[in-house]
């Protein structure tokens, strides 16, 4: 079956997703734009940092298939409906057995004399977001015509461009549609905190030239407003235009007519997304839209779903501001009452609708604090019975006892994940088939993997089921302590216990193992940052930390000198490669900017290092869950493209955190502009220079499970960028649990990136300065563990193959390759191949 999709946008790739893995399908899909399908949700963040790259829904590789094709900046011109054919801009003519149309919307604009001056946007793809990027480089001022949620959220990118910040809306408040008069207060309040002003009320007559600015915006109550620039948000219009060249029935206000199937009045013809129309209603947020995508997609392949229309309840957050809105808002329900709740000290508003009867909930608003959004809308759904004072669903929780009703009262079918659709019977049937915490949940429902609003309830409902279940979450670290690693870091930091010894007598049982020792010494050097070899911490150690290398295949163990942020001079590379060659170590520059040595007799590390320290090096710790590297490109120095300093803040960094040791390694990348040469985005803490600052992203790995960073801060000057990340690491410190990279800590972390930020940037839990004090203790207490090994005769006795002989090890065989060195195979080592000569 031949299927022909126009239209590749959010809804349009979520159908082609649907329909990828299908027998006997190929798909070919006409993209207008340069790019394929992006995250529009998102789009303002192409502003703090992310990159067209980082926007993309499309996974690497999704089009090699072989019956998927992709065609860019591929407009389709005319549907033949009696042919079965598209014609397209590039003059190709495609044939298909099925079309979908997922067309999308475009901006609408008012029709206001001199809309179409130079200096006028409007806020819709990447390559609208490049032109108005530019524009405001010789702009101060900027208005967005619109107050909704997208004139919002283009308010936002205005005010991530440097601009003073305007919004301009016909109603009588912000958000009209979503929330009711206190909500919009509320909002407006918070809005303008942060700078941007706000003229409601206004009806815009004409654009005309301005004394202080490009433009004068005159309105209808006789004032006037001049700015530079000036972005349509006002609303979206269905394009429908293929459509009704085709001869296709379209709806009362426009859109494609679809039936339940997502049909068109063409049983050939599907249309999902902002182009259709079902019942008369146009939808113009994504989740409706994937519910289209997915009915089509099943309905092509011979099921027979059916779309029976979506609810319109949406939450994000505007500038930093929560905000939801529920069902019925506004209370226009015959015989309804509401609830409010007001808290004007920390600037809440909550509200509820309720039926007549006080047994069901048919809307509610929610200002400042959106984190009842999941259960209220559930409740509403699944017409969940109320509890006889439903107000108690948004006033502050009493006595310690949560006020709301609780998952256990959602039914199986409740939609916990509307953009995946996932169920609460999904997320049930995982947890009794073992996912036991939120990564697997996500891992194997999807649920939370694409905008994340779901995740508190998500959580909720697997604690939920984990208890129902008889499961016990039991975070004890081992059987010689009944504590998380997290309650274990705390019990040593205010009990002041600096042994294992101490330790265990007080707060555990036995003699301890492998597990628990090597925790408690991470814990012991986080805290205090002693040498990792006295005598009281040796023997906590795992093998790498006991040799301070990392020990290789065939016994040996690798050496790395630190170099900080990939810098060293040439005396410095001769002196490593003077080493290299007089122990006869394998040589291999590492992904980390670092010069790696391999093949060391462990008798002959002290040798080795201090030959290195006395070159200038110092301990790369690259055997110990610590900081590793801070990768950097040459940035401003050398680059034309860069903006700042890579290289000198790289170094920076490395030389304050290179004695930090945590629950895992720790990478970190500094890159000098946007083109990203240092990978910074694949760091667990990752910096990239902008014109206007440091950009700040954390939790990023790129090893067996890749995961792209996450912007914690944007426009940072360099002391508040070290200062947010000496609370990340040591918050990172703090609540991790054992052998935990940054990423999966915060796929498991209760809130997301939102506690993230409230934690490191808000100091949510006032423990900012705390988190400050404790890293400055580490830097402060920093010393090189390779001098302090060499120079003290106890810690170099260990250094040795056999405890009671100098001998050293016949097992360790190399033979030449490439001009280096490598070990010896099983089958060489049987050939008895004579050990390569070299000086010790």
């Amino acid at each position: 079956m031949k299927i022909v999709v126009i239209g590749h946008g959010m809804v349009g790739h979520k159908c082609i997703e649907s329909l990828a893995d299908a027998e006997g399908v190929e798909i070919t899909v006409l993209c207008e734009e340069p790019r394929p399908a992006y995250d529009r949700v998102h789009l303002s963040e192409y502003f703090s940092g992310r990159s067209a790259e980082d926007l993309s829904l499309v996974p690497p590789g999704f089009f090699e298939r072989g019956n998927v094709a992709l065609k860019l900046n591929a407009r389709a011109v005319s549907i033949d409906r009696a042919a079965r054919q598209v014609t397209v801009s590039t003059g190709e003519t495609l044939a298909y057995d099925k079309l979908v149309l997922a067309t999308g919307s475009y901006p609408f604009v008012p029709p206001v004399p001199g809309r179409e001056r130079d200096g006028c946007f409007v806020y819709r793809t990447i390559e609208d977001l490049d032109a108005m990027r530019a524009f405001s480089a010789r702009s101060k001022r900027g208005v967005v015509v619109g107050g909704g949620l997208l004139g919002l959220e283009c308010a936002k990118a205005l005010r991530d461009l440097g601009l003073e910040t305007h919004v301009v809306e016909f109603a009588p408040r912000l958000m009209a549609v979503q929330v009711d008069d206190a909500g919009a207060r509320m909002l407006r309040g918070r809005i303008e905190e942060l700078g941007v002003r706000v003229h409601t009320g206004r009806n815009t007559l004409e654009i005309v030239d301005g004394d202080e600015g490009m433009h004068r915006m005159r309105f209808a109550d006789g004032t006037h407003l001049d700015t530079d620039m000036i972005v349509f948000s006002a609303g979206i219009r269905p394009r429908d235009e293929l459509a009704r060249g085709a001869g296709l029935e379209l709806g009362a206000r426009g859109g494609i007519a679809i039936d339940a199937a997502c049909r068109s009045s063409d049983p050939d013809i599907y249309a999902i997304g902002e182009c259709a129309s079902w019942n008369g209603q146009v939808y113009g947020l994504v989740a409706p839209g994937y519910d289209m995508a997915r009915t089509a997609a099943r309905s092509l392949l011979g099921e027979a779903p059916r779309f029976e229309g979506a609810d319109l309840s949406t939450k994000l957050k505007l500038m930093g501001v929560d905000v939801a809105s529920i069902g019925d808002a506004h209370g226009q329900t015959a015989g309804s009452r509401a609830y409010a709740f007001l808290d004007e000290q920390n600037q809440l508003y909550k509200k509820i609708v309720v039926s007549g009867d006080g047994k069901r909930l048919l809307g509610a608003v929610l200002v400042g604090d959106a984190a009842d959004y999941g259960p209220l809308l559930q409740t509403m759904l699944n017409a969940v019975p109320l509890p006889k004072a439903p107000e108690g669903l948004i006033l502050p929780a009493s006595d310690g006892k949560p006020a709301g009703l609780g998952v256990d009262a959602l039914p199986d079918s409740a939609q916990i994940c509307s953009c995946n659709n996932v169920t609460k019977g999904a997320l049930c049937g995982a947890v009794r088939d073992g996912a036991a915490d939120i990564g697997s949940l996500k891992a194997r429902t999807g649920a939370g993997t694409t905008c994340g609003g779901c995740l508190p309830l998500v959580t909720q409902v697997m604690k939920a089921e984990m208890k129902r279940q008889g499961l016990v979450v039991n975070n004890h670290l081992c059987e010689h302590f009944a504590y998380s690693r997290q309650e274990l870091f705390h019990l040593v930091k205010v009990g002041r216990i600096r042994t294992f010894a101490e330790l265990i007598a007080r707060h555990g049982k036995g003699l301890g193992c492998d597990i628990c020792k090597p925790v408690a010494a991470s814990v012991f050097a986080s805290t205090y940052n002693e040498f990792v070899l006295k005598r009281e911490h040796a023997s906590l150690q795992d093998s790498n930390d006991y040799f301070l290398g990392n020990i290789q295949k065939d016994g040996t163990y690798s050496v790395v000198p630190r170099m900080p942020g990939g810098e060293v001079t040439p005396d410095g590379l001769i002196a490593v490669g003077q080493v290299a060659k007089k122990f006869g170590l394998y040589t291999k520059i590492t992904g980390g900017q670092r010069v790696d040595l391999f093949g060391a007799r462990v008798d002959q590390l002290p040798s080795i290092w201090e030959e290195l320290i006395a070159a200038g090096f110092e301990t790369g710790h690259a055997y110990g869950k610590s900081l590793r590297t801070v990768k950097s490109c040459v940035g401003s120095t050398w680059c034309r493209y860069g903006v700042d300093d890579s290289v000198g803040f790289a170094i920076r960094l490395e030389n304050r955190y290179k004695g930090l040791r945590a629950p895992h390694k720790i990478k970190f990348g500094v890159s000098g502009c946007t083109r990203e040469c240092a990978e910074a985005q694949g760091k667990d803490v990752g910096l990239i220079a902008t014109d206007k600052g440091w950009n700040l992203y954390v939790c990023g790995n790129g090893g067996m499970k890749p995961r792209h960073a996450e912007l914690l801060a944007s426009d940072l000057d360099a002391e508040t960028a070290v200062s947010y990340i000496d609370r990340f690491l040591m918050f990172y410190v703090r609540t991790a649990d054992r052998l935990q990279r940054t990423s999966t800590w915060r796929e498991n972390l209760e809130g997301g990136l939102d506690y993230l930020k409230s934690v490191v940037l808000d100091d949510h839990l006032g423990i900012a300065a705390e988190l400050e004090a404790d890293m400055q203790h580490v830097v402060d207490a920093y010393a090189c563990e390779w001098k302090n090994a060499v120079t003290d005769p106890e810690t170099r006795k260990r250094f040795r193959h056999f405890v009671n002989s100098d001998a050293q090890d016949a097992n360790v065989q190399f033979v030449p390759e490439r001009g280096q060195i490598r070990p010896a195979t099983l089958e060489e080592r049987s050939k008895n191949i004579i050990p390569i000569a070299r000086i010790a």
